[in-house]
């Protein structure tokens, strides 16, 4: 395609704003602020996308109150008057890139806890507690609103004298809708009743706002247009609300489909992956034909086609590919240069999200650079010594990484992998339907190391003479991991593990899972056995069902669970199996009567997580000039390595990843990262 007639790269008019091209980083929340702040962390992550080529960027739910504190991370506080600095910071440097910036705005309202910040009492319509923060809300009265209405005011008029080019008023899950919709009003009073009594707060609130900013300010709106529930805001409703919110002052709408009050409402509006690419487009579509408005939406457009097809064919003015551009936040310039082959999927794994719930903090899966670019550049300058020799064993995401960014250095890689193809456990996850489309993760990288000239050798088991004859001056051990079985006391070589089950070999009839690691691979394997007829029961120590799983991605398998009668016993520990005739006893034993029980079984399939292979990193250690020495300063300031301790070495040895420790695809690809990038 001629780039000039480009769908996605012609410019918008946005009431007086010129908007470079169509594509957008809608409102979220990665919780890079400091105190509250929008600092260099927070700053940098914006700036990056605007380097990248964004047309806006916006930054994500800002509380306007001081009840309405933050629940997970560190929202942004627009009630404290020291931000604006801040603001105006991350403003000009946006600029000064040629993107626009805008913030959205809110109150939390019930969608927080009682016990953070102030410990003030969440506050909505009515006291129906929402299921995700388990608070039963204070009845807003009049001067609760009063005060809210004037919070909102001060807020717009902060982010209009901080620079910012406008804001979006947060329509879903929170305070403003709270009294919109019927499933969370069921006040008789002013605020509530009859549908245009619903709209009474969140018409004052615009009001109020357009009054402080003025008439050339831009105020957006994020709205659930159909709440998807049958007690809830249907199409028309929500199509007639946004008309008169749209007379007080609205100039967009960014286009939400769903409620966020339940896990299982909050993966629908945030679909992760295996589930179908835009899902709510046509629907966006819909609700653009029906209003005199701009229109853009966000609900995994994660590839330049759909956002292609998305703008050309009308559906909407401006696509949202938030979650793609964290994931790679130069899209636009490699769209405009002809590179969108280069660009870095997102597969959907949402791990961005659940490690926000997690961890406190937004990480993409598979660029750690994401959130550090302070430190992390997303760009690779090359090496001030290139044409070092550079040996990878191991072509998992780790080794894949660390032979891309050594080749991105200008280093001259070799890689092993003993395995047909490379991937690692990334290819054992991607078997699952659910999670196939992680195997993006290997394709890209395989890609670029194709177009960077590394020399990949699939099937070779290296040993140690195979790494020596490559005269090689570093050695990257990325070997991975092999699952555990050896902390049951009796019958290791009796029970299968997950891997096993997801590659291809069946396990029929009654079958136990004990999982005692909380992840997905538990639950993929389960997924697996029940689809091939199996009867399950899962066994986990834990007092949930994996907990290292988020509330994006979990929904779908409890799904299962419940579709498939799957047994669930939680705190039982498998201690042991043994043979029972043809079949297999499952000693368990409670974590906390410790009472005893067996389960007589076809099958046992253990999750224990991985134990090192690390045979080749300790058989090259004495050939190392480091002896294997990892400078962990050096590593976690993402310096050189520099350690001499043994005169007569040849290279310096490193491992990485599940080679070190079983841990997940984000840690694995972050140890590559930070260890090869000032190689």
């Amino acid at each position: 395609m001629n780039m000039s007639q480009d769908p996605l790269l012609q410019p918008f008019q946005l009431k007086n704003l010129t908007l470079r091209n169509r594509i957008v980083s809608t409102s979220h929340e990665p919780a890079y602020g400091e105190q509250g702040m929008p600092k260099d962390r927070y700053r940098l992550y914006h700036v990056e996308k605007a380097k990248g080529g964004v047309g806006l960027t916006m930054i994500g739910t800002s509380m306007v109150s001081r009840d309405s504190p933050s629940s997970f991370g560190s929202n942004l506080v627009l009630h404290r008057p020291e931000i604006e600095g801040w603001l105006r910071k991350v403003a000009d440097d946006v600029h000064a890139e040629g993107a626009a910036l805008m913030l959205q705005i809110t109150h939390l309202g019930r969608r927080t806890s009682h016990y953070a910040g102030d410990w003030l009492p969440a506050l909505s319509a009515s006291a129906i507690p929402e299921p995700f923060h388990r608070a039963t809300p204070k009845i807003a009265e009049d001067w609760d609103l009063e005060r809210i209405i004037a919070d909102y005011a001060a807020a717009a008029l902060r982010c209009r004298e901080a620079g910012l080019d406008g804001i979006e008023i947060e329509c879903y899950g929170h305070l403003f809708d709270g009294f919109l919709s019927p499933l969370t009003n069921k006040r008789t009073d002013r605020w509530g009743g009859s549908a245009e009594k619903r709209l009474a707060f969140p018409r004052a609130v615009v009001q109020a706002i357009r009054k402080a900013v003025g008439p050339d300010f831009i105020v957006g709106l994020r709205a659930a247009i159909d709440e998807d529930d049958p007690e809830g805001v249907g199409l028309e409703e929500g199509l007639n609300a946004v008309r008169v919110l749209a007379s007080d002052g609205i100039d967009f709408l960014s286009v939400i489909k769903g409620t966020i009050g339940t896990d299982e409402g909050l993966a629908r509006v945030i679909p992760p992956m295996g589930t179908p690419s835009a899902p709510f487009l046509d629907f966006a579509g819909k609700v653009k034909k029906a209003l005199d408005l701009p229109i853009m939406h966000a609900a995994r457009i994660n590839d330049v086609a759909t956002a292609r097809h998305a703008v050309g064919e009308g559906l909407l003015d401006l696509v949202g590919m938030t979650r793609a551009m964290m994931a790679d936040p130069h899209i636009v310039n490699k769209v405009a240069t002809g590179l969108a082959d280069r660009i870095r999927p997102c597969v959907g794994a949402t791990y961005c999200l659940d490690a926000l719930h997690r961890t406190g903090d937004s990480k993409c899966i598979h660029n750690p650079s994401t959130g550090r670019e302070g430190v992390l550049p997303h760009i690779i300058p090359r090496s001030a010594t290139p044409g070092r020799r550079a040996v990878v064993v191991g072509g998992g995401p780790a080794g894949l990484e660390a032979a891309r960014v050594l080749a991105e250095r200008g280093h001259k890689v070799t890689l092993f992998e003993a395995n047909k193809q490379p991937g690692g456990q990334i290819v054992i996850a991607a078997k699952s339907k659910r999670r196939r489309d992680l195997i993006g993760i290997v394709d890209w990288r395989l890609a670029e190391a194709e177009i960077l000239g590394v020399d990949i050798h699939c099937g070779v088991y290296a040993e140690v003479d195979d790494v020596l004859a490559e005269r090689p001056d570093i050695v990257i051990v990325a070997t991975g991991g092999l699952p555990d079985r050896s902390f049951l006391k009796q019958g290791e070589d009796l029970v299968a593990d997950t891997w096993e089950v997801m590659t291809d070999r069946p396990k029929s009839g009654d079958v136990l899972v004990f999982d005692n690691m909380g992840g997905h691979a538990g639950l993929d394997a389960t997924e697996t056995l029940v689809n091939g007829g199996a009867k399950v029961e899962y066994v986990t120590p834990a007092r949930v069902i994996a907990p290292e799983v988020g509330p994006l991605t979990s929904p779908g398998y409890l799904r299962m669970f419940a579709d498939h009668g799957v047994q669930v016993s939680l705190g039982w520990r498998l201690h042991g199996v043994t043979r029972e005739g043809g079949r297999l006893a499952a000693h368990l034993v409670n974590e906390y009567s410790q009472s005893a029980r067996t389960r007589i079984v076809d099958h046992v399939v253990v999750e224990h997580g991985t134990l090192p292979n690390d045979d080749l990193y300790f058989g090259l250690i004495p050939y190392s000039v480091n002896l294997g020495e990892l400078d962990l300063q050096a590593f976690i300031d993402i310096k050189p390595q520099g350690l001499r301790r043994n005169e007569n070495g040849r290279f310096q040895l490193f491992r990485i990843g599940d080679a070190v420790a079983g841990r997940n695809i984000h840690a694995a690809i972050y140890d590559a990262a930070r260890l090869c990038m000032p190689a």
